[in-house]
Parts: C-alpha cells; sequence; structure tokens
C-alpha cells in the first residue's frame, strides 16, 4: 500500500493500481456521485455495469487508506445477478476534499447517496476495516435502504502490531508521506473516541449484521471485533465468521501476487457475502428465523479460506 501511494503520487496519478489497463469497461468501471449532507462533494467510486437492476446491490465502504480499485477483482468476477458499487472515501484518491474528514458520523453523512437503489432492489451493505465503524452508522441512518450489514475486518479503535508499526512510522514522518497515507494515520488515531456512534447504531438495527474476519488480522484483531460484538447489546445476534489461517482483508489485490492466505480471504469474504445475502433475504421474506444460537449476542461460524462460490451458489461456512 505504502509504496503504492508514493508511486501514484510521484506519476499524479489517483488511482494507486489502475483498473482501466485490466478490466474492460463492461466489467469494472469508474462512477462518481455527489455526497449527501450539502457538502457538495464528489466521490469517485468504481462498480459493476448492468444492463437493469438486480435483486441484490452490494455496497462497500473501504478502508483507511480508502482505495476503490483494490476491490477490482472482485467485481469483475461478480455474477451477473449482483451489482456492486465500492467508494473511494472523503479524502482519498479522486474524491474531494482534498482534506481529510475525522468525523465518522460526516463521512456517514456524505456516503449515504450511495445506498440508493432500484425499484425492488435490496442493499447489502460492507464496511472494511476502518469502514466498518462508518457502514454501522449509515445503516442506522437509512434503515430503508439498508438489508444486511457486513463488518469485514472491522477496525475497531486498537491496532495490531503491524498496523501499529505504520502508525507510528506514519506519525513520525506525517509531512513527508503522499496525502492519502497521512489522511489514513489521522483517521484512525482519531476513531477511538468517536466508536461510541457505532456502537449505538449497530444497537439500533434490525437488519442481519455479519463480522467476517480472519484470525490471523495484524492490523485489526479479531479479538478487538469479537469483544464489540459481544458487548453491543442489538436488537439480531452479531453473526461472527472467522476465516482461518488469515489475515486482514487488506488493500491489496487477490489474483496479482497476494499471497495464499490473502487470497483465502478474498475467497471466504465473497462467501460470506452471499451467506449474509441468503440470511438478509430469509429475514425479509420472514420464511425462517435468522437462526443464531439463542441466549447469546454472537454467534461464530469457521470459514475455509479455500472456500469459493460456483454458480452464485454458497458453499462456504460449518455451522451454519
Amino acid at each position: 500500500m505504502g509504496w503504492a501511494a508514493v508511486d501514484a503520487a510521484a506519476r499524479g496519478r489517483t488511482e494507486h493500481a489502475p483498473t482501466l489497463a485490466d478490466y474492460p469497461d463492461h466489467l469494472v468501471r469508474r462512477t462518481s456521485f455527489i455526497s449527501g449532507g450539502h457538502h457538495g462533494w464528489r466521490i469517485s467510486a468504481i462498480e459493476t455495469p448492468r444492463s437493469k437492476p438486480t435483486p441484490w446491490k452490494i455496497v462497500v465502504i473501504t478502508g483507511a487508506p480508502s482505495w476503490a480499485e483494490y476491490w477490482a477483482d472482485t467485481l469483475a468476477e461478480l455474477p451477473q445477478d449482483r451489482e456492486m458499487i465500492v467508494v473511494d472515501r472523503p479524502g482519498y484518491a479522486a474524491s474531494e476534499p482534498a482534506h481529510p474528514v475525522h468525523d465518522i458520523r460526516v463521512q456517514a453523512e456524505a456516503l449515504a447517496p450511495v445506498l440508493k437503489a432500484a425499484r425492488g432492489q435490496k442493499v447489502l451493505l460492507v464496511g472494511q476495516s476502518y469502514g466498518a465503524a462508518i457502514a454501522a452508522i449509515m445503516a442506522e441512518q437509512n434503515p430503508r435502504q439498508v438489508a444486511g450489514l457486513v463488518l469485514l475486518s472491522g477496525f475497531f479503535g486498537e491496532a495490531g502490531p503491524t498496523a501499529r508499526w505504520l502508525l507510528d512510522v506514519g506519525s513520525r514522518t506525517l509531512k513527508l508521506i503522499p496525502r492519502d497515507l497521512r489522511h489514513a494515520v489521522i483517521e484512525v488515531k482519531g476513531q477511538k473516541a468517536q466508536l461510541r456512534h457505532a456502537e449505538q447504531a449497530l444497537s439500533r438495527l434490525r437488519v442481519p449484521i455479519h463480522m467476517i474476519h480472519g484470525d490471523k488480522d495484524d492490523f485489526a484483531p479479531l479479538e478487538v471485533a469479537e469483544r464489540m460484538a459481544a458487548e453491543t447489546v442489538t436488537r439480531r445476534p452479531i453473526r461472527v465468521v472467522r476465516t482461518r489461517r488469515c489475515q486482514s482483508f487488506s488493500q491489496r489485490r487477490p489474483g496479482r501476487g497476494a499471497d495464499r492466505r490473502h487470497r483465502g480471504l478474498h475467497s471466504a469474504a465473497k462467501a460470506a457475502l452471499e451467506l449474509s445475502l441468503a440470511q438478509s433475504a430469509r429475514a425479509l421474506g420472514h420464511q425462517t428465523r435468522f437462526g443464531l444460537i439463542q441466549g447469546r449476542n454472537t454467534a461464530v461460524a469457521t470459514a475455509n479460506p479455500i472456500t469459493t462460490i460456483q454458480g452464485g451458489a454458497l458453499a462456504m461456512a460449518r455451522n451454519t
């Protein structure tokens, strides 16, 4: 991530891993929208073009740094009956403004227009890493537009060893590092005091909530996410899906140089998204109960890291 930011800054690019050279426009394309909250910012994103609305739209709120193009592999592999859009959050890549937006509530307000869906279309909202807390607030602020929430490698105020080292180095060289890395350091160091807003939002949600996390995550530790899930009193139990021997769903492109651990979480994440879609659909249709352990605030499933989705069908989890 760091070298990609340096290279992009040196070349004057806003994309850190350009997608246009790798994917034809009918698979993955750039788009933008005007932010909510009367801020007037133009927000950049990548999306899957579709000739007609699909039953489900998957909206991804990225982490820190917020670079949507690192999701391009996932978008390119998406079945035709799914639609996905991934945003560059305010202050990153080609998204306005040029300064960091510290307040996660302002970020949630600004990104709300991305939840707009076609008539009859359901939205699955995904928050990745730092974006998890923002997505939780978005879901609570827009209850009629979100049918399910996924917190993917969620970062909740406490950094793992690798992230602590990066934050320390970044803090010492804040004036020297590229803008997006500088904004990431500023955001992450200021998040913990704001987490009460995300916790309050989670407690009010009525939709299914999944946490998907690698058990070897050294950026955003699994135990921190599990503790938040256990201690936050929610209307529905939060389902925690652990991906074994996997690190963070970091912003590396699984098809281009990532090791097996990262590819495993990429596959398990795709499968868990399908699980979330299925359970959100059942909850909306009132056809079945959510299927979680009674008397506990969280339920845990273990995902095999070599899981794949074939034909859009789920073939992932144990204990589901």
